[in-house]
């Protein structure tokens, strides 16, 4: 079994933000009991993501796990920031469905919001955390975007044919809703 990539800053933005916050006012987990079971909240993400990680049952029809120990798949999202940035695209507004019989005949879908797209890059990339790549296609909103198109960025929801081919071959298939029409 291969152990999924992780990024070791996965779940520090909104705990280190936060704790910047509260130290403006003088609050430190030392000296304040809402700011010290704030941190262990955040903490406790990672600990849950770990445990997860080594449960075999959460491995099982899971897009996630897939994409972070597939060694061709984990090369190009560590070579190619374009690349990286449009597979996190493709991740968010969408359902993904194993390409096998019985996930297909029960209707199991797999799916993730932005923040947690984000994450998984990172996690793929081993580095940053989600804030490094949420929203990055919608623009240079958070500074983290491609304005100008000079990146090769998409914007959430865009599955690119290199993507769609890549998650064919790792054995997913896009879930087209008929809907968006």
């Amino acid at each position: 079994m291969n152990k999924p990539s992780k990024s070791p800053d996965r779940f520090t933005f909104q705990k280190i933000k936060s704790l910047e916050r509260w130290a403006e006012d003088g609050r430190t987990p030392e000296n304040d009991e809402h700011v010290k079971r704030m941190v262990e909240f955040y903490e406790s993400f990672k600990v849950q993501a770990e445990q997860n990680e080594v449960d075999p049952k959460w491995q099982e029809n899971n897009l996630e796990y897939d994409l972070r120990t597939c060694d061709w798949i984990l090369e190009k999202v560590r070579k190619e920031e374009r690349y990286a940035q449009n597979l996190y695209a493709a991740i968010c507004n969408n359902d993904f469905q194993k390409r096998e019989l019985w996930p297909i005949l029960a209707e199991q879908t797999w799916s993730a919001s932005w923040r947690y797209a984000g994450g998984i890059i990172a996690d793929m990339r081993e580095e940053g955390d989600y804030i490094d790549w949420y929203c990055s296609g919608i623009g240079d909103g958070l500074n983290n975007g491609d304005e100008d198109g000079s990146k090769g960025y998409v914007p959430e929801s865009v599955v690119t044919e290199e993507i769609r081919e890549d998650l064919f071959k790792l054995g997913w298939l896009v879930v087209e809703d008929d809907k968006k029409d």
